[in-house]
């Protein structure tokens, strides 16, 4: 379905300009922006991607990755070809390049209602718009998740925070919580490996916790790109002026797409960052793809017991109680049920 997108305004010689991410592409009549699935068609912009879904599934909520946000549940899963991107170590480069690097779009139609209703049916908590860039197909999104609001169910974006600040204002009311990728702290790094800038994306971390939306950090160290601890601490530094509570996954990286001849980070490098971000201020800081780890557990900050113990996605220990310590009755800042909780595993 082809439908008129938000965010634009008209210029002279029927051009465009998109105001959904922070490109901010000028469109020239019957050409495409940065993301290729927003199309200037006669001085109108159109999205391309309302309603074909190129992947869907059941996650947990862990996989997201978002520790905070009702722990043990299941979060159905979505996504859109495209990606205002082009990160040269993507995971997921076959459905977030393709309209880029092979001209099409794929997926299958499905209207909002229907993703809300598979939701349902699955016994899922939240929508997550993820594996690709969500705010590429923010329309869609967007009536997805009002639709979810009205069910009781959450909504959670998994971005790389390069929308607008319009964009993210058309997301109050909506959208929950996020897991932001801050890849680095560097903008050349942004610059050189990813066709984007950084400021916008600190923009977007800091938009998000003043509307009162759930953040959670995640960055990908990646060998010789930005794994220098300076840069560490600078990261680190910007997540505690965001606010202590505020989660950073750090995660290990292997070799994917354009980036075959780099090695996986070292677990020793990982551990360094998780000592980075507690000695920042950190309340809570998580590795990344580290199995056996128990970097992945959650800790009361008061009386230091254990308040989710994991083992990858499962959860195997939970001692909260409306979001507090069973224990000393700390609260434990994020998104958790009131009461009765199911135990994954």
């Amino acid at each position: 379905m082809i439908k008129e997108a938000m965010l634009y305004e008209k210029l002279d010689g029927q051009h465009v300009r998109c105001a959904l991410c922070s490109h901010r592409c000028r469109i020239a009549p019957e050409k495409r922006g940065i993301c290729g699935v927003r199309e200037n068609r006669e001085g109108s912009l159109c999205t391309l991607v309302y309603g074909p879904v190129v992947a869907a599934n059941v996650d947990p909520v862990e996989k997201k990755p978002l520790y905070h946000v009702l722990p043990g549940s299941d979060s159905y899963s979505i996504a859109a070809a495209g990606c205002n991107f082009r990160c040269s170590f993507c995971q997921n480069h076959e459905i977030s390049q393709m309209p880029r690097e092979e001209g099409r779009i794929a997926g299958r139609e499905m209207t909002p209602r229907e993703v809300v209703n598979k939701a349902l049916y699955t016994e899922s908590k939240s929508v997550s718009y993820t594996y690709t860039e969500p705010t590429i197909y923010f329309e869609f999104a967007r009536e997805t998740g009002l639709l979810a609001c009205e069910e009781g169910l959450k909504n959670i974006f998994v971005t790389n925070g390069f929308m607008t600040q319009e964009a993210l204002g058309a997301a109050s009311g909506w959208l929950d919580a996020a897991n932001v990728d801050l890849k680095s702290f560097r903008d050349d790094f942004y610059r050189t490996y990813c066709g984007a800038r950084l400021e916008p994306v600190l923009e977007t971390l800091r938009g998000m916790k003043k509307k009162g939306i759930w953040v959670e950090v995640t960055t990908l160290v990646i060998p010789t790109l930005n794994d220098d601890e300076a840069e560490l601490r600078d990261i680190a530094a910007f997540i505690r002026s965001l606010g202590d509570e505020v989660p950073w996954h750090v995660s290990r990286f292997f070799p994917r797409y354009k980036s075959q001849s780099l090695s996986p980070t070292p677990v020793k490098t990982i551990d360094r960052a998780l000592e980075i971000g507690r000695e920042a201020g950190l309340k809570h800081v998580y590795g990344g793809n580290v199995p056996g780890s128990d970097s992945d557990n959650t800790y009361c900050v008061l009386c230091k017991q254990l308040l989710i113990g994991r083992q990858g996605y499962t959860i195997r220990a939970y001692n909260l109680e409306g979001g507090r310590c069973r224990r000393c009755g700390t609260a434990l800042a994020g998104i958790f049920e009131e009461e009765g909780k199911k135990v994954r595993g």
